[in-house]
């Protein structure tokens, strides 16, 4: 049995195929656009679309798929007509439309009320406030909408013809109960959006259905493919990564850090939530808590491409990567620099886009090589802070399994585990989010008998880093002084 996850992206979307034993055969990877302009962030799902079903048939060539799954970013939706025709480019969350429709919801039904019921707290990010910008912005197109999709409902309904969104992936909406695991009717009421334009709630890993006859014309196959629902990406790297426990947390860092933790019930205290923690269904009855940083990979690349030419023409020499190079020059002791590392704002516990960045305690002694490092410790600072304020509802975390880019390098993770004084695991496996969501799959269709054994096959370690308990001494100082930087910069 070959079993694939497809993970949709806001740039490529990616096919990772298993067979039986969760031994990986294949990777596919086909990139889209997304577009930035005039002060509007879109994308066209009529590319994503394309770019799947490009995907699929380049796999399906070489392999015989019995089962794939299917997870996708979040927020974004595609409103389609009664022939299936994509209506309108799609808003990215970051788009800044909808924040008078936000508000309105906000006074109408209540801020509180909202974010208790949704896990999240209201913003135009969430789909239901641009849902609204349509219809109030424009009512022609509008009026011709029969569905309204999100990347994984829009994949899965365009390749069997079944309309299903999994819990995790509907939370994303800022409409969906995720405790009673429906749609708020009182929020569509009130948004005067018909709730049945929406798809059927369903829990990540069910069935959807067979490929259409006419999706097998396309991809020139004559036998069936399983479809399965798989979950909001953030969710599919949590279970590709091994993180099913409590005492567990997922550390991905590529341009944005997310650090989602395991919460065993809904948060009921809405000073939670006004830190810009999100919380979303996970599996087993738990749920999955978002915690992140705008700029976690991002500063290192911004102080690569200003700060790192002779580093640049080395890693040409030396056919190494820039930030290997980088890594070798820094020192084995902390730095001593307090580096708030808001180059974008400030993401959870402060949500504070005007937040900026600040660089405290650098002396003629200091190098660039310190900075470099610096900027390592001051985004590991800012995960701590987020461990802390979140430990009244996670307990302590005791392993984190770290992910992306920021995974390769044994410098930064080992930044993390004395920083953090917990044991960082870092991952072979490049694609967690297309892993867990193959994993779901498998369990879904047979495949495969239990969950945390394929996933172990899938996400290996490929190292361990301990906490060094004299950086350890050093940095629980630091991190003391680092706890008090926003309040004391804010000001300024």
């Amino acid at each position: 049995m070959i079993i694939g996850g497809l993970d949709v992206g806001t740039t490529g979307c990616k096919i990772v195929l298993y067979n039986e034993k969760a031994e990986l055969l294949a990777t596919y990877y086909n990139e889209y656009n997304a577009v930035h302009k005039n002060g509007q962030h879109e994308i066209d799902f009529k590319d994503v679309k394309s770019g799947v079903l490009g995907l699929l048939k380049n796999a399906t060539r070489e392999y015989k798929i019995d089962a794939l799954g299917v997870t996708s970013f979040g927020e974004t939706f595609a409103m389609l007509d009664e022939n299936d025709n994509i209506l309108a480019p799609s808003m990215l969350y970051t788009d800044p439309r909808g924040q008078e429709e936000c508000s309105y919801l906000c006074e109408k039904i209540g801020e509180e009320k909202l974010t208790l019921l949704t896990g999240v707290k209201p913003h135009p990010m969430y789909s239901i406030s641009k849902i609204m910008w349509h219809k109030n912005n424009n009512p022609d197109i509008f009026s011709k909408c029969k569905r309204i999709l999100l990347g994984e409902d829009f994949i899965v309904y365009t390749l069997t013809g079944n309309s299903q969104i999994d819990y995790s992936l509907a939370a994303r909406t800022g409409a969906f109960d995720i405790e009673k695991k429906c749609w708020i009717k009182e929020v569509f009421d009130t948004a005067q959006i018909d709730i049945s334009l929406m798809s059927k709630p369903v829990e990540a890993g069910t069935v959807a259905g067979n490929i259409t006859d006419k999706i097998k014309t396309e991809l020139q196959i004559d036998y069936d493919i399983v479809i399965v629902n798989g979950c909001h990406d953030q969710v599919a790297a949590m279970i590709g990564s091994g993180v099913f426990e409590t005492n567990q947390a997922m550390d991905g860092t590529g341009t944005v850090e997310c650090i989602p933790v395991i919460l065993k019930e809904k948060p009921t205290d809405i000073n939670f939530y006004q830190g810009g923690y999100s919380v979303v269904p996970y599996i087993n009855n738990l749920y999955a808590c978002y915690a992140l940083s705008f700029t976690g990979g991002a500063t290192l690349k911004w102080f690569r491409d200003n700060f790192a030419e002779l580093e640049w023409q080395n890693a040409e020499k030396t056919q190494k990567n820039v930030y290997a190079v980088l890594d070798d020059k820094v020192s084995y002791k902390p730095t001593g620099i307090l580096v708030l590392p808001h180059f974008a704002g400030a993401a959870t516990p402060y949500m504070d886009n005007d937040s900026k960045a600040a660089f405290i305690g650098i002396t003629l002694e200091t190098t660039k090589y310190d900075l470099y490092k610096a900027l390592m410790e001051g985004t590991s600072y800012e995960m701590l802070l987020n461990f802390n304020t979140m430990k009244t509802l996670t307990g302590e975390i005791e392993e984190i399994r770290a992910t992306g880019g920021g995974a390769t390098s044994d410098v930064w993770l080992q930044i993390k585990a004395d920083i953090l004084n917990t044991e960082i695991t870092a991952l072979s496996c490049k694609e967690v989010g297309a892993a867990g969501t193959a994993a779901l799959t498998g369990i879904a269709v047979g495949g495969f008998t239990e969950l945390n054994k394929a996933v172990s096959k899938m996400a290996t370690a490929r190292k361990v880093f301990k906490p060094k308990t004299e950086n350890v001494l050093i940095y629980n100082e630091l991190y003391k002084k680092y706890a008090n930087l926003y309040g004391a910069v804010k000001g300024l």
